[in-house]
């Protein structure tokens, strides 16, 4: 019998996880919006302004597998600590750097820290909650990630406003020793002694193959797909990830646990949470520039203009249990999806004219797709797993969501970069104002400024809203394929998970012992 100590604990360690989930949300999007800043600043190009997106989130998914076998191991309380204290670490070297290379290597360290955060603040999940109230924790775990979004940008917004971009990092510090303080004191200690060993030959296989891939998508549009390069890096992602998924198939007790994959609950929702996670991380990667560069408003207005689409994740996260409860998992996602299919059609229409309400209303429905979505899908891939792979199991689905994140922002950013580039004018421009204006928008605006040129700077909206209306019809088509993929695919309820599915109830008693 669970005591009312027990529960309330239960619920303690939850906001704990909470705190750790939050440092992190918080900073996946106030870099989106310190980008244009940074990119004027340090004479960032868009494929710089991509990596040092993309540094976090490659290392981040790269490194998330051997994360949650540590945890395992050696004890998820013990790596949530550590993470966070190297995310602060990561953070301290950002705000002190002076150059895009300094900005790309702190990104990276951040993204070590958050590989270990972010897999073992999940599978500490399954081991406190049952099956009756895990939904209801994954969507606060979730709802505590997202939160982020709009709260990264407001105060990442307000700090540009007043301080130099390194503040954007410098914020990091005390929310990250919140965060710390929090696990100490409120998160109980689990591990399993017995789980594999960290392989570091598959751990390098999985790194390199994943850092060539998003180079080569990085680069493409700037060198042509037809380049040697180009395709010589891709050629070795696909060897790489290859040699991966060979060597994991083979060993006895694997860190990519395939069997996992086997797993028709487990599969299909990481796919389903990894396809959404492409759409948003495009989305707000091309969003911030539209709203500042071309609408022109500032960071802080930026960030005030990203809560739409956490109002609508709000809504979501109450709605989604109950479409679950009544609908299915099934019925949920794929709606969620359609939703966001939706939002992304409606997004393609945005033009240079459309103004901030037209904007809001699109963002709020991709919060409310991105909501119903994501937490049954989150839910569904972690009921699916068994306690003694809880880490490992939960930091593949994160890694492959993270993959996910990273493509959705190499590709999404380099369909972008590439349309802006064939649409821009520089009639006129000599050839090295002309490279310099086809780097990004913000660059287009500098050079529009120094060469007193209204036409161009108009060029550059229109050229820029071109390229966003064209990635923003590529989420939606995603998004609805994806709905198809989940309506064909997905377990409609928990009851309907394979035999051997564990019975999460009891792994909760066992855990509680």
């Amino acid at each position: 019998m669970v005591t009312a100590t027990t529960d309330t604990r239960r619920w303690w360690a939850l906001g704990a996880l909470v705190a750790s989930m939050l440092t992190l949300g918080f900073d996946m999007t106030i870099l989106n919006v310190a980008l244009p800043t940074m990119a004027a600043d340090l004479g960032a190009t868009t494929g710089q302004q991509q990596w040092m997106a993309d540094a976090y989130v490659v290392v981040f998914a790269a490194l998330m597998l051997p994360a949650g076998l540590l945890g395992d191991r050696f004890g998820r309380r013990r790596m949530l600590i550590t993470g966070i204290g190297i995310f602060l670490a990561g953070s301290l070297v950002g705000a002190l750097a002076g150059d895009v290379n300094a900005v790309v290597a702190a990104r990276a360290v951040m993204g070590v820290g958050a590989a270990l955060v972010t897999p073992l603040s999940l599978s500490v999940l399954p081991t406190l909650f049952g099956p009756e109230e895990r939904t209801k924790a994954v969507g606060i775990a979730s709802a505590a990630s997202a939160l982020g979004l709009p709260l990264g940008p407001i105060i990442g917004g307000w700090l540009l406003n007043h301080f130099w971009w390194g503040s954007v990092f410098l914020i990091n510090v005390p929310m990250a020793a919140i965060g710390i303080a929090a696990c100490l004191f409120l998160l109980p200690e689990t591990k399993d002694p017995a789980s594999p060993a960290v392989d570091t030959v598959s751990t390098a296989l999985a790194a390199t193959g994943l850092g060539a891939l998003v180079y080569g998508i990085i680069e493409a549009p700037t060198r042509g797909w037809g380049d040697p390069l180009v395709l010589g890096t891709l050629g070795a992602a696909v060897l790489l990830i290859a040699a991966l998924v060979v060597r994991e198939r083979r060993v006895e007790r694997p860190m990519l646990d395939m069997k996992l994959l086997a797993h028709r609950g487990f599969l299909f929702n990481t796919v389903a949470a990894t396809l959404v996670t492409f759409i948003l991380t495009g989305l707000l990667f091309v969003l911030p520039p539209y709203l500042q560069a071309v609408l022109g408003h500032d960071a802080l207005e930026t960030g005030v203009r990203l809560l739409p689409m956490m109002g609508g994740l709000l809504v979501a996260s109450r709605l989604a249990p109950k479409v679950v409860a009544r609908f299915g998992a099934r019925a949920a996602v794929s709606a969620g999806l359609v939703v966001l299919a939706f939002a992304g059609f409606l997004g393609s229409r945005t033009t240079v004219d459309s103004g901030y309400g037209f904007v809001a209303l699109w963002l709020t429905i991709t919060g409310l797709g991105f909501g119903l979505s994501l937490i049954p899908a989150m839910n569904g891939g972690l009921s699916a797993l068994p306690r003694d792979r809880a880490g490992s199991g939960s930091g593949l689905l994160m890694t492959l969501r993270q993959v996910g994140g990273a493509i959705g922002i190499a590709l999404l950013g380099s369909l972008l970069a590439g349309a802006f580039r064939d649409r821009l004018d520089v009639t006129g421009l000599p050839a090295g104002a002309a490279d310099t204006a086809g780097e990004s928008v913000v660059a287009a605006h500098l050079v529009a400024e120094r060469a007193g040129s209204a036409e161009l700077a108009a060029s550059a909206n229109s050229a820029y809203v071109h390229g966003m209306g064209i990635v923003l019809l590529v989420c939606g088509i995603a998004a609805l394929v994806s709905a198809l993929l989940a309506a064909a695919f997905l377990p409609g309820t928990p009851d309907a998970e394979e035999p051997g599915a564990p019975d999460m109830a009891a792994e909760r008693a066992d855990a509680r012992q």
